[in-house]
Formats: C-alpha cells, sequence, structure tokens
C-alpha cells in the first residue's frame, strides 16, 4: 500500500470523526443532558469501514459511491438537526451573527502566571486549553449552528479532494466533480439558512422539519459520483433497447438533470412554493431564489428535451444506414469486428481461391 494514499485515507476519516465529536459536543453543552454522548458511537461505522477499506481496497475508493462520506452524513447530520430544532434559545446581542466571544488577555495572564513554580509549560497548556474552551462556550448558540453548517459542507468538499480515488474514474473526472460539489454546498447552505432563519418558519416545527428533511435528502448526493461516469454498456441483445441506449450515451448528464429536478433545486422550489403559497411568508431574498429554483428547472427541462431529440435523431439516422447500436463504446467494438472477419475472409481467399477459377486452366488442356 502507498503511504500518501494510507496517509490520505486516515487523515481525511480523522478530520471527520473530529467534526462529527464537536457537534456532538454541542448538542450536549447545549441540552444540557450527557446522554447525547451516545450519538458519538455512530464514528464506530466510519472506524468500521475505515477498516475494511484498508484491507480490501487498499485504502482508495470505491466505483460511483463513497461511502466513508455517506457514513460522515451519518455521524453529523443528527446532531445538526437537534442543533436546529433547539435553535433560539441563545441569542446573539444586539447585532445579529455578532459572534461573543471574550477571550481576554487577563485570562491567559492569570493561566500563564499561575504555572509558574507549579508543574511547569505542561499546566500552563492545560489551563491555556481550559480557559480556550471556556471561551468557546460563550459563543452564541446561532453561530455555533451555522458555523457548524459551513464546516460541514466544506469538509465534505475537501474530504472528497483528500480521499484516495479508485481506478474507475480520472483526476479530469475528480476535479470535474469537486467543481459541482461547492456548487452544491453553497446552495444547500443558503437553502438552509436562509429559510430556516425566517421567525414565522422558527415557529412552526413542523415546518423546521420539514425543511431539515428537505436538506437531508439533498445531502445525499455528495456521496455519489454518478455526474461525472459514464455507464460502460457492452453490445448485448439486452443492450440494445431504447432506454439501455439512452442511458448508455447520456448516463451523466441524465444523472445531473435527475440530481437537480428530484435531489435539489425541485425540492427547494416547493419547499420555497409552499411558504410563499400556503403560509404567505414573503422576502426579498426568498422570491429570488425561488426564481432561481423556476429558472434551473426549466433549464435542466430544456437540457433533457435537448438530449431526446439529439437521440431520437441518431436513432433515424442510424436506421437508415442500417446501423442497429447508436451507443458510444458500440460503434467503434462493431467496426472492428466486421474489420477482422473481412481480413479472415481475405486470408481464406488466397489460401484457397475458389474452385470454378482453379479448375478452369485445366478445362484449356
Amino acid at each position: 500500500m502507498e503511504l500518501m494514499v494510507l496517509l490520505n485515507a486516515l487523515v481525511t476519516r480523522l478530520l471527520f470523526v473530529l467534526h462529527s465529536l464537536i457537534g456532538v459536543w454541542r448538542v450536549t453543552a447545549v441540552k444540557k443532558e450527557r446522554k447525547y454522548w451516545l450519538l458519538a458511537l455512530l464514528n464506530l461505522l466510519l472506524c468500521l469501514e475505515t477498516g475494511l477499506t484498508l484491507k480490501f481496497k487498499q485504502g482508495r475508493g470505491y466505483k460511483w459511491f463513497s461511502p466513508a462520506i455517506f457514513l460522515y452524513l451519518i455521524c453529523t447530520v443528527p446532531s445538526l438537526w437537534l442543533l436546529e430544532i433547539h435553535h433560539g434559545t441563545q441569542y446573539c446581542g444586539n447585532e445579529p451573527g455578532a459572534v461573543q466571544v471574550n477571550v481576554s488577555n487577563q485570562d491567559f495572564n492569570q493561566s500563564r502566571d499561575s504555572s509558574h513554580g507549579s508543574e511547569g509549560m505542561d499546566h500552563h497548556i492545560i489551563q491555556t486549553a481550559k480557559v480556550f474552551v471556556n471561551q468557546l462556550s460563550t459563543i452564541c448558540e446561532t453561530v455555533w449552528t451555522l458555523a457548524l453548517h459551513q464546516t460541514f459542507l466544506l469538509l465534505l468538499v475537501v474530504g472528497r479532494w483528500l480521499l484516495p480515488i479508485g481506478v474507475e474514474i480520472t483526476r479530469d473526472q475528480l476535479s470535474q466533480l469537486l467543481l459541482m460539489f461547492v456548487g452544491t454546498a453553497a446552495d444547500i447552505l443558503e437553502f438552509a439558512s436562509e429559510t430556516l432563519d425566517i421567525e414565522d418558519v422558527r415557529k412552526n416545527y413542523t415546518l423546521i422539519n420539514a425543511i431539515l428533511a428537505v436538506w437531508t435528502w439533498s445531502m445525499l448526493q455528495f456521496p455519489l459520483d454518478l455526474a461525472v461516469q459514464h455507464i460502460g454498456c457492452k453490445p448485448s441483445g439486452s443492450a440494445r433497447r431504447i432506454p439501455s441506449l439512452l442511458l448508455c450515451r447520456y448516463s451523466a448528464e441524465l444523472w445531473n438533470i435527475g440530481v437537480s429536478l428530484f435531489i435539489q433545486d425541485g425540492p427547494f422550489f416547493i419547499v420555497r412554493s409552499i411558504l410563499m403559497g400556503h403560509f404567505r411568508i414573503f422576502n426579498q431574498m426568498l422570491v429570488f431564489f425561488t426564481a432561481k429554483n423556476i429558472l434551473v428547472v426549466t433549464l435542466q427541462l430544456y437540457r433533457l428535451a435537448v438530449i431526446m431529440l439529439d437521440f431520437h435523431a441518431t436513432i433515424l439516422q442510424k436506421s437508415r444506414k442500417g446501423e442497429v447500436c447508436c451507443c458510444p463504446c458500440e460503434p467503434y467494438e462493431a467496426h472492428t469486428h466486421a474489420t477482422s472477419h473481412h481480413d479472415n475472409e481475405m486470408k481464406e481467399f488466397v489460401a484457397f481461391p475458389p474452385k470454378e477459377e482453379s479448375q478452369a486452366p485445366s478445362e484449356d488442356h
């Protein structure tokens, strides 16, 4: 196993575990109940996945799916749910979003002075760490929750970048996937923060749960790599059906359209439309992002129509030429098979000429 692959696999999963534990710590501090530390046991699944990946895959990733990212979602999403439901019991002062951290030099100086003549540098480090943790606890709850949301999405992108890639995905495909994830993460963060910060939404626990459910559903696209990989197809009888040929040729494009319509922009548009239409909640940003979702859904449907028309035109063109296959991987194989068959026939013709031509000279004699 390569040292760099092993290092990337372990460091990335360690970051996932640390961030998940910070989320559990915040839930325990907010709820003031130690039983929520049981959420940390979910990280055992990530540790188990690490061992299995190192043993069977030598630390590299899987095809089309990242178990480490999926288990990171399982470890972190419950903590964010609890924090969002418990939102609003600790406010941030006069200015919204202001971080009230009073890490004064006096506290550190006191801890440093107390360390002199006692236990030396070790005691100083411990006291400084205690002061720092106590000051972190004074950060208002809403800022902590927003920071966990932001770092969660950043770690999803950075972690997918650091995780060793498998043999099925190239670095070019990985770069495309990461760029898509950056835009996706920004949209998801905007959806969660913009809708959950509305005062009328905070008063309705049903709306909070519905928004969090849609947010969780949208996060499920991160473990998947289908957006940049084409599904391989082989020239067989079952693969010549129209749906199979369509999926074979446009698998990545169809997956992108499906994600936008059914996992991200479509559900986001439905939630925002319900907020404005049924609950009569209006603000400038809500209207803007609703219009943005409408535009994206319309463009995706337009893209789907273009793909279907192009595929239909390709089918007609191939049928006129007498060709059955329209999949990108099949014409080359079919052409290669036809060429090799033609070469074999030419070899047989040279080695064994036709009987009529070989017997013609004997008749003249």
